[in-house]
């Protein structure tokens, strides 16, 4: 398809010293909201529920305030940005393979159930790099739509081959889809579901965020209100590494259940394993081992697996939080590296080296500077010691391990470690993707449903790179300018 993006009403998009005014198109319907609760004068909970909705409304007021400081330096802070604002929510964001001057974007569209949920294929162009070339900032449009099974919660793109998807939604199944050859359909209400091409199942109960692809081999892994982590190999059903086609394997069986829901084909989980004592809501491969493995889950524990000793923890750290735990990343430049995030509104590197079979471990450090869950963390492909981290406060930050204790004499009060803190999103930021292809670019998205009754906002940006150069090298270059500057005086 060569419209945009359905969801966009909005997109403003800027490059380095550059201001561009926005662009708006018709607004469309906006998401419906939820019904307001019954007003009782005499309930016990009245008064706090208006304390709680004046806090909201507080808590709003300063986001909004921040957020137009925010824009009036958008242009000494970002070398490119694209915003889109959107029709409904989008859980998830993935970059996927790229192809001439456009790149693969996959997203989510959570409705109402007045549309059916949909997992969105695009096309993102390019954005030019060199300052004498004409500034082309990211442009997204719709390349094909599926029409989902449910709300889309976790898109993951399989590394061998990044046509190939895995989507969880509130089910217990795992789905597959072969992005290239699902067709495009249209999302009406009452159109038939789309068909995944394999349904990975072994879950006992809802399998909702918790997902994985193994970096090494073609392998997923699945975490759920079960209190199961889940493996799979899809291995024997695709023809080739790099062919985009999912065929029938030797394992592959044809289930009633299968055949009743979706008609898909089912594959059985190569190991299950036991060890945690709530819902597992992430989990992570090792980046050098397609036999280790390690999830997190709202029992505050972060534990460590090993397929080859058994279905059991092979490190299990019972208190790794104060809180329930959203999310974790292996550091794909060191395996020693864990980083995780949690409803405690903190993020902490753990180091495995640092913890033993009993339980006991301290994170190497904690990163303080959110002021609510932390939802999603990822190391950067890009540089070891740099990660990211967003919230429901509506921060995205990123950070350099290596700058901790290093505190900068213009801002003595910024936490330890921050490198930039990018607060263009205006409600929590429920995902967000390192662009593997394009170095410190960032595809992120945010759930504004709460904070305006509407659907979301997609931005696509990379922050100034004066920020992430060596210091040494930005202060030659800032010489060699007031050099050359004093020289043609």
């Amino acid at each position: 398809m060569e419209s945009e993006v359905a969801a966009t009403v909005q997109a403003t998009t800027t490059r380095r010293g550059e201001a561009r005014t926005p662009v708006t198109a018709i607004e469309p319907n906006k998401r419906g909201r939820k019904p307001k609760i019954k007003d009782d004068s005499q309930s016990p909970f009245s008064q706090q529920q208006k304390s709680t909705e004046k806090k909201k409304n507080n808590q709003k007021a300063i986001a909004e305030e921040k957020y137009s400081q925010w824009k009036t330096l958008v242009p000494v802070l970002y070398d490119s940005l694209a915003n889109y604002n959107l029709v409904w929510p989008s859980l998830s964001c993935r970059w996927g393979s790229q192809f001439e001057n456009q790149q693969r974007l996959y997203l989510s569209e959570q409705t109402n159930g007045s549309e059916p949920n949909t997992l969105v294929i695009a096309n993102c162009e390019a954005v030019k790099r060199q300052f004498n070339e004409k500034a082309c900032s990211p442009f997204v449009k719709k390349y094909k739509t599926i029409i989902h099974p449910g709300e889309v919660n976790r898109i993951r793109e399989l590394p061998q081959n990044s046509k190939i998807v895995a989507t969880h939604t509130d089910s217990p199944a795992v789905l597959i889809w072969d992005t290239e050859t699902q067709p495009d359909r249209d999302a009406v209400l009452g159109a038939p579901l789309s068909r995944p091409d394999l349904m990975l199942t072994g879950h006992q109960d809802n399998a909702e965020f918790a997902l994985a692809m193994c970096p090494t081999e073609p392998l997923v892994l699945s975490g759920g209100k079960d209190k199961l982590v889940v493996l799979w190999s899809i291995q024997d059903h695709i023809t080739t590494a790099g062919s985009g086609s999912i065929s029938p394997g030797s394992c592959i069986k044809q289930t009633v259940e299968c055949s009743d829901n979706l008609g898909g084909r089912s594959v059985d989980p190569r190991g299950v394993y036991h060890g945690h004592e709530d819902t597992v809501e992430d989990v992570t491969f090792c980046p050098s081992s397609a036999q280790e493995f390690c999830s997190v889950g709202d029992d505050s524990c972060l534990i460590l697996w090993d397929a080859r000793t058994g279905a059991g923890p092979a490190i299990k750290v019972e208190k790794a939080h104060e809180a329930d735990l959203h999310c974790v990343d292996w550091n794909p430049h060191d395996n020693n590296l864990i980083l995780t995030g949690s409803a405690d509104n903190t993020v902490r590197v753990f180091d495995r080296r640092n913890l033993t079979s009993n339980g006991v471990g301290s994170p190497v450090y904690k990163f303080e500077g959110h002021k609510a869950a932390v939802l999603c963390v990822q190391w950067s492909p890009h540089k070891s010691s740099v990660f990211g981290s967003s919230a429901e406060d509506g921060l995205l930050n990123l950070w350099d391990y290596d700058r901790v204790g290093k505190k900068s004499a213009h801002a003595p009060k910024t936490p330890a470690g921050l490198l930039f803190q990018h607060a263009g999103h205006r409600d929590k930021v429920v995902d967000f993707h390192w662009n593997l292809l394009d170095p410190w670019t960032i595809i992120s998205v945010s759930d504004d449903s709460e904070s305006n009754g509407g659907g979301g906002t997609l931005q696509i940006w990379r922050m100034i790179d004066l920020i992430y150069r060596p210091e040494d090298e930005v202060l030659t270059e800032l010489e060699n300018f007031k050099t050359h500057v004093f020289s043609c005086a």
